[in-house]
């Protein structure tokens, strides 16, 4: 009966009660080339952990050119190339002003880095640091996104 039980509820009543993913866009952002490779990161404004530059979608952009506008706001980052093409996504666990969290999709895109402004719209509410890809993989939470720093 067990079994009969988590059948039904696995294969119909879970995913009609399931809330789908929400979808964000992220950059990754890069400079340099093999050995000399590194990533942009940002502390993220509530907590203060290291995260990608990331956000919802822009209505009127395309996802690559809202996860560039993303890098422009939180990181400073001007006169750059982004993929077409997401390299990868990762999911989290968004934690809403109500303290209820809900389960986001984030699509990454590639940046690579050409010029870096210091005024840029939440210059005063972050803090960026270059790293190279074993430690940005060691400073971020998501399993998903440590993946993706070490397979580029």
């Amino acid at each position: 009966m067990n079994t009969v039980i988590r059948t039904v509820w696995a294969s119909v009543l879970a995913p009609l009660l399931q809330r789908p993913k929400r979808l964000q866009v992220a950059a990754l952002c890069h400079r340099g080339d093999g050995d000399d490779k590194e990533y942009l990161l940002v502390t993220s404004r509530d907590t203060g952990r290291w995260i990608i530059p990331k956000g919802w979608p822009i209505r009127g952009l395309k996802s690559n050119e809202a996860a560039l506008q993303e890098a422009w706001e939180e990181a400073g980052v001007r006169n750059s190339k982004v993929t077409k093409n997401p390299v990868g996504s990762y999911s989290y666990q968004k934690r809403q002003d109500t303290g209820l969290e809900i389960p986001v999709e984030t699509l990454v895109y590639a940046v690579a880095v050409k010029d870096l402004s210091e005024d840029f719209p939440e210059a005063h509410e972050r803090t960026r640091k270059w790293v190279k890809a074993d430690a940005a993989a060691a400073m971020v939470n998501e399993d998903e996104l440590k993946s993706l720093f070490l397979s580029q």
